[in-house]
């Protein structure tokens, strides 16, 4: 049977889009709920991709209805083929009216609070009725589970390694680096000479050490032959790091954007060298992933921004 007889004519859309209802709830009847038809509705629809492509796609498990792998292997060209569609109509909006969108960009907290809040004040000002849905979250989890996952367009962030390159586009566009910061109400930056062994028994607000910036600063103060400080808050939450460092009590390691990219933050740079050295920002998507108008947009006000970085 070719192609077209076999899915360009019997495989629909809707059907498609049921399957992935099933395959999220686990179950015919909460997706049923979920898509507000009848359970009947949903069973046919099934029946129907199964007939269409030959293959059995869901099994009864332990836990609800579960994709087989030939379920699994047709799910994840779902996925891409919705999201496909979705961007296709994002293209249509923009073109009938630039001054609109939506964008979902993922990036770590620290850019958030700055390089990314000068991008978007920046490009909402040309595109005022545009949403932008910012998503924090740690790089390792941005990558793997909000971009591959296609719940983000694009991710602003650390560059991961080189293993885990191979289905996105990378493009670096600053070098930034942790240094060491306590507020303006702090007795250390009153001090022109500080070392470590003066700091290490200090109260530091730090990022989890299980997460993937935790865990680089702790090799890298290992790396340099000293012992990753003790965090007695630890948060990834800027506006706390900056409330605790306001009491002029705490001290923390924090990327030098954060200063560029934000105006009257009580907070100061200590003359102390930080063991982490600088790593690339850059900004990730997908291979093959059609990206919006808006999208574009974004990057290349990024890169306008970035600029004076890169020079520096």
């Amino acid at each position: 049977m070719q192609w077209t007889d076999r899915i360009g004519l019997r495989l629909k859309l809707r059907d498609l889009h049921i399957l992935l209802a099933v395959a999220k709830s686990g179950s015919m009847g909460k997706a049923a709920a979920d898509l507000a038809i009848s359970q009947p509705s949903v069973s046919k629809a099934i029946a129907e991709v199964e007939h269409a492509v030959g293959l059995r796609l869901l099994d009864r498990g332990a836990h609800g209805i579960e994709p087989t792998i030939y379920g699994r292997a047709l799910l994840q060209c779902g996925v891409a083929v919705f999201d496909e569609l979705r961007q296709g109509v994002k293209s249509l909006e923009f073109l009938a009216d630039p001054g609109t969108g939506e964008l979902r960009i993922g990036c770590s907290e620290s850019l958030a609070a700055g390089f990314i809040s000068v991008v978007v004040d920046r490009l909402s000002r040309q595109h005022p009725r545009a949403v932008f849905h910012v998503v924090p979250a740690d790089p390792t989890a941005l990558i793997d589970r909000e971009l591959r996952q296609r719940s983000i367009e694009l991710a602003i962030t650390w560059a991961p390694e080189s293993s885990a390159r191979d289905d996105l586009n990378i493009e670096i566009l600053f070098n930034d680096r942790h240094i060491l910061m306590a507020g303006t109400k702090s007795k250390w930056i009153r001090r022109r000479k500080i070392t470590w062994a003066d700091l290490i028994k200090e109260p530091w607000v730090l990022p989890p050490p299980n997460s993937a910036l935790g865990s680089y600063i702790a090799e890298r103060f290992r790396a340099g032959g000293l012992e990753p400080p003790h965090a007695n808050v630890v948060s990834f939450s800027i506006p706390l790091h900056h409330r605790m460092l306001a009491t002029g009590r705490f001290v923390t390691l924090l990327p030098v954007s954060i200063l560029q990219f934000t105006e009257n933050l009580p907070l100061k740079a200590l003359p102390l060298e930080s063991p982490v050295p600088p790593r690339p920002i850059g900004v990730m998507t997908l291979q093959g992933r059609t990206l919006s108008p808006l999208a574009h947009a974004f990057i290349d006000c990024a890169r306008a921004i970035a600029k004076p970085l890169t020079k520096r």
